[in-house]
């Protein structure tokens, strides 16, 4: 793998809450590091739903973070073979290529979850991007 740039997949069934988050939790850290043109970042869902959970918008918004407009899409197994790491949410059977390495977060679903509980889910995620570009960047 080549650290001088990097694709992370962020996937899970819906693409409406974990990976959603995920996605934008790397989009800001990539920012936040100046790493536009070191990290791409994809998000789908092997079902997408309809669009993202309203739940998830409103725990994210609260970080003024908008997801209202992002609508779920579905990722192949061909783009997800493309990427460096492809992350899942704890809902995925994904078979890729022996050349991705592929995470698995085992996170809660947030849908249907209260106020509480999507911000716990969350913050364990923002926590877990933090961490893996710390991992591949270093602690900046």
């Amino acid at each position: 793998m080549n650290n001088d740039h990097v694709t992370f997949g962020f996937v899970c069934v819906q693409n409406a809450g974990r990976s959603q988050m995920s996605a934008a939790f790397a989009e800001r850290e990539r920012q936040r590091r100046g790493l536009e043109d070191e990290v791409e970042i994809l998000t789908g869902g092997t079902h997408p739903a309809d669009k993202v959970h309203p739940e998830v918008v409103a725990a994210m918004q609260e970080l003024d973070i908008d997801l209202s407009g992002r609508a779920p899409q579905e990722v192949s197994t061909a783009t997800l073979n493309e990427c460096d790491v492809v992350l899942t949410m704890g809902c995925s059977t994904l078979e890729l290529d022996a050349s991705v390495e592929v995470r698995d977060w085992a996170l809660d679903d947030p849908h249907g979850q209260d106020i509480d509980r999507v911000r716990e889910i969350r913050g364990e995620i923002e926590g877990r991007v933090t961490d893996l570009f710390d991992e591949f960047f270093g602690d900046e």
